[in-house]
């Protein structure tokens, strides 16, 4: 485990030699890619972490037993996906993983807590506001009338990921203090006792603003996802209404299809 005041490096160094690297030189699978896939396994798992430096080629293959060309190859492997980073006079760094969530009616704290990825929240506004004509619509009530509004910066092991900006009924459920930066809002409507049943979801993508380029620590510009939520509880009552932006360096949905019968 790294000490406080070890270098990236160092801290590297001790969370690789924690790794059992299963690499099987009888096996089809190229060794460079059974070397790729264990590093980001590693990675999303937060075995190395953002900002880890990784070892030179040479160092690599014979820590690991390879040979320098196989190295070179799973470290460019995940170059290629966004996972490592080459430095000029740094070295090979781990930048992120990527969040691939399944879509369904899921909170995307809960997800990145499943996956180990380390979510933190910082909430940006929690204020009673009049309902907006959309807003209004999405939750079936008079246009003015007033919602909470919610906005929150999403962040997985320290990074930004997402922007989320929610609507709900004020009569929901108690937001005061500072439980939503510990756990996830469809969390604390479970425990309010409102039981989710169905939603209705719009996903799309767009070039990120100057605004929320800088709050997801972007290039302004850059590409992100968009997905629009109206949530259900049990008895049909639209209970939140979500408008959430996702930085797609970062963040995937992931879509399983069945062939209709």
């Amino acid at each position: 485990m790294a000490k406080p005041g070890d270098t990236p490096r160092a801290a590297t160094t001790a969370a690789l030699d924690a790794l059992d690297f299963a690499l099987d030189r009888g096996s089809p699978v190229p060794l460079y890619y059974q070397l790729a896939q264990q590093l980001e396994a590693a990675i999303e798992h937060g075995a190395l972490a953002p900002g880890n430096l990784l070892g030179n080629e040479i160092d690599l293959s014979i820590r690991l037993g390879l040979s320098r060309p196989t190295v070179r190859q799973a470290i460019q492997t995940l170059v290629e996906k966004g996972l490592l980073v080459r430095r000029r006079g740094v070295g090979t760094q781990v930048v992120h993983s990527q969040v691939k969530r399944p879509l369904e009616l899921s909170s995307l704290y809960d997800d990145l807590e499943a996956a180990g990825q380390g979510p933190a929240t910082r909430v940006v506004r929690n204020e009673t506001v009049p309902a907006s004509a959309d807003v209004a619509a999405a939750l079936s009530l008079p246009e003015g009338t007033p919602v909470t509004l919610l906005e929150r910066l999403r962040l997985a092991h320290g990074q930004p990921v997402a922007l989320l900006c929610n609507h709900l009924p004020t009569d929901l459920l108690d937001l005061a203090g500072d439980r939503l930066e510990s756990t996830g809002l469809y969390r604390l409507l479970r425990t309010a006792g409102v039981t989710l049943h169905s939603a209705h979801q719009t996903i799309g993508a767009r070039s990120a603003t100057a605004e929320e380029a800088a709050r997801l620590d972007e290039q302004e510009g850059a590409a992100v996802l968009t997905m629009q939520r109206t949530a259900y509880d049990d008895t049909g009552r639209p209970v939140e209404y979500g408008s959430h932006i996702y930085r797609a360096s970062r963040y995937a949905f992931d879509f399983q299809l069945l062939v209709r019968p």
